[in-house]
């Protein structure tokens, strides 16, 4: 990670961090899971999931501990940090199961422990090993990822990227209320709070706009405009980017002065506190990726998430934790990149969805590589919503998926009623990656049949326990974070 995104201060906090942390590890082996994404990626289900899976006995078969029977106990455990808020499993896997709901999205960082009691599979394992694994699973949401480069910039910085990136493509229209207000503004003019709020407000606006559904962008920062939770209305998120900044020092008392102290308050209370006391202290980290909702909205999204997930994953500490160096720093070792929703294409497809993924981040990959860390990249589906099966269509067989869409889904011109289940070709992804990017320049609309899907129905078996929810390779993805802690 670039050294200026960190303090001599931050350093120091987390070298004693480390060291606190390895000697309780010593005692108590616990391993911190970081579970982030960008908007609609699916966090809260992929760990609904999950939990679920290993508190039933889901059917995991390449999660090597479970299949082999060396886990014998697995249970949640109390909330191990009193001033991080519980993950809610209990509500989200209700959703889902009872009400067939997809449960809400993350807002705010929450946490869940779950143990296994396992048997090493070596002899000097069981000789020296406690056989008990605690795993801290840390939730927290991918806009607040996107904050952390802030670190590394300043205000005049921060306003040219952003007002440059807010000119570009569609961007240019959904941003034009607040460029058009921005460049009204004298930014050696007096600080007025009311000029200050209401350039706030339609920077706020416009992030929106790029956040919705239709648009589906990523590179939004700074998150908390999207999500202020208690913040909003304080002067830490009641500023704007300013085009057309002078060189030189600014006036005391000026707009461009109070905007550039109020963003250098929003990286020191908002942004360096999530960093040094949550980031910076995850072991393993699994970053889900919607990259179907990003293909069917066109190239400028794609591209949009592909500068996002570069942006995200160059603060990644990566690296290889050696025993001695563990004590001084913790690095995040082992990373999975996973594009989720795979249960909405056909599985001769998944490969494909793999390699598209492994395009959009190959630069960090290339990077994390080279720092000594593992990374895997993957196609998911955290909840199988969906069943495959052939249709006869013009004499030819035509594989598709059925399931039933969620009420206001909509297919050439087909609406949804959020009951009935239907059957659906959603398209071929082209081998080639390169393929793909090349189609999406030449197509404004997109390339797939793109629904989203009620969760599936849970059947009981004889004595009323409901079964695991299905999924598509999250045992994959469980055995290639913890794997290797359990062996």
């Amino acid at each position: 990670m670039p050294p200026s995104l960190t303090t001599l201060t931050d350093e120091a906090l987390l070298a004693l961090d480390a060291l606190t942390g390895r000697a309780t590890n010593l005692v108590n082996p616990s391993i911190r899971l970081g579970v982030t994404g960008l908007s609609r990626a699916g966090k809260t289900v992929f760990i609904s999931s999950l939990v679920h899976n290993l508190l039933n006995g889901g059917r995991l078969p390449l999660f090597e501990a479970g299949r082999s029977g060396r886990v014998s106990k697995i249970q949640l455990e109390p909330q191990p940090d009193d001033a991080v808020p519980r993950f809610q499993y209990e509500d989200h896997i209700r959703a889902l199961v009872a009400d067939r709901l997809w449960p809400d999205s993350t807002r705010a960082i929450s946490q869940l422990r779950i143990t296994l009691d396992y048997e090493s599979a070596s002899g000097w394992g069981r000789l020296f090993s406690p056989g008990k694994l605690a795993i801290d699973i840390v939730d927290y949401p991918g806009e607040w990822l996107l904050d952390l480069p802030l670190l590394a910039q300043d205000f005049r910085t921060f306003s040219a990227n952003t007002v440059a990136l807010a000119q570009s493509g569609i961007r240019a229209e959904l941003a034009r209320e607040w460029l058009a207000l921005s460049n009204t503004v004298d930014p050696a003019a007096t600080a007025q709070e009311a000029t200050a709020r209401s350039l706030a407000e339609a920077f706020t606006a416009y992030l929106k706009a790029c956040k919705s559904d239709e648009r589906s962008l990523s590179t939004l920062p700074p998150g908390r405009f999207l999500m202020p939770g208690d913040l909003e209305g304080s002067p830490a998120l009641t500023f704007a980017p300013l085009p057309n900044l002078r060189d030189g020092r600014q006036e005391r008392g000026s707009l461009h002065a109070m905007m550039e102290r109020r963003y250098e308050a929003y990286k020191s209370h908002v942004v360096r506190p999530f960093f040094r006391e949550h980031f910076a202290r995850l072991d393993r980290q699994i970053v889900l990726i919607d990259a179907l909702q990003a293909i069917n909205r066109g190239a400028e999204a794609v591209h949009d998430l592909e500068r996002a997930l570069g942006d995200v994953l160059d603060c990644f500490r990566a690296g290889q934790n050696s025993f001695l160096s563990s004590f001084v720093t913790r690095r995040i070792d082992r990373i999975v990149i996973a594009a989720t929703k795979a249960d909405h294409l056909h599985h001769e497809s998944h490969p494909r969805l793999e390699a598209v993924t492994r395009r959009l981040v190959e630069r960090a990959i290339e990077r994390i590589g080279m720092s000594g860390a593992g990374i895997e990249v993957m196609a998911l589906a955290s909840v199988r919503a969906t069943r495959e099966a052939t249709v006869k269509h013009d004499g030819e067989d035509l594989p598709v998926i059925v399931g039933v869409p969620m009420a206001g889904e909509k297919i050439n011109g087909e609406v949804f009623d959020g009951e009935r289940k239907t059957a659906i070709f959603p398209g071929d992804l082209p081998a080639n990656p390169d393929s793909l990017f090349e189609a999406l320049e030449s197509h404004s609309e997109g390339l797939l049949n793109f629904v989203r899907f009620r969760p599936p129905h849970i059947e009981e078996t004889g004595g009323g326990l409901k079964l695991s929810v299905p999924h598509i390779r999250l045992d994959r993805a469980l055995q290639y974070l913890i794997g290797d802690r359990l062996a």
